[in-house]
């Protein structure tokens, strides 16, 4: 599917933009097998995509930023993600998968007694001690509340994008696999190297 081009050097996580096969994955950082996935992608898929890789040049992977509202917290970690996605999309998938291993400081008690300033807070130290320090400034200014009582942040809009996509395509829960624009129901956040291989083998065709 379309990638907004502000989002293509930070969310295309494997691959080549251009590659003709295209895997979607539709993860929420507070999804404990959205992180299952996102180590998949890491230790399994990465390789396979990278220069030199079996499907060099053939598959790319698209991040696709899932808020479960359910998780009151999901708003401000997508928010953290599209944040660093802007201020160093070099960075995106460092941060995400420092995120990912931090998730359960995101769960839904953890941070019950926190207020937004505080989580944001968090974050931004996240951000600091995972892409540099020199980031968590420019970060901090990104996920600031504005100055209008209801004006949100200045990702707000990148957010807006996120969550759009995913209604008017019919995304509703994370982890969430397409293969070329069409749901892989069968792709499970349990899967390991095997079962990736063996999809890739009868997938890949181009």
């Amino acid at each position: 599917m379309a990638l907004q081009p502000s989002f293509q050097r930070a969310l295309v996580i494997a691959g080549q933009y251009d590659a003709p096969h295209t895997l979607e994955v539709f993860l929420d950082y507070v999804c404990p097998f959205s992180a299952k996935i996102a180590l998949a992608i890491d230790n399994v898929l990465k390789p396979h995509f990278a220069p030199n890789g079996k499907y060099a040049g053939k598959v790319k992977v698209i991040f696709r930023n899932q808020v479960q509202p359910w998780h009151a917290s999901s708003t401000f970690v997508h928010e953290a993600g599209l944040a660093v996605a802007r201020i160093a999309p070099e960075d995106f998938w460092k941060f995400s998968l420092a995120l990912f291993a931090k998730q359960g400081e995101y769960f839904d008690i953890p941070t019950s007694t926190l207020t937004p300033t505080q989580i944001r807070e968090k974050l931004t130290t996240l951000v600091g001690e995972t892409i540099g320090e020199d980031k968590a400034a420019p970060f901090k200014d990104l996920i600031t509340l504005k100055s209008t009582p209801n004006g949100g942040v200045a990702v707000t809009d990148d957010l807006k994008y996120t969550i759009k996509f995913s209604r008017q395509n019919g995304i509703h829960v994370s982890p969430t696999v397409l293969w070329d624009g069409l749901i892989a129901n069968e792709i499970s956040s349990s899967w390991g190297e095997r079962e990736w291989n063996e999809f890739l083998e009868k997938k890949v065709t181009a």
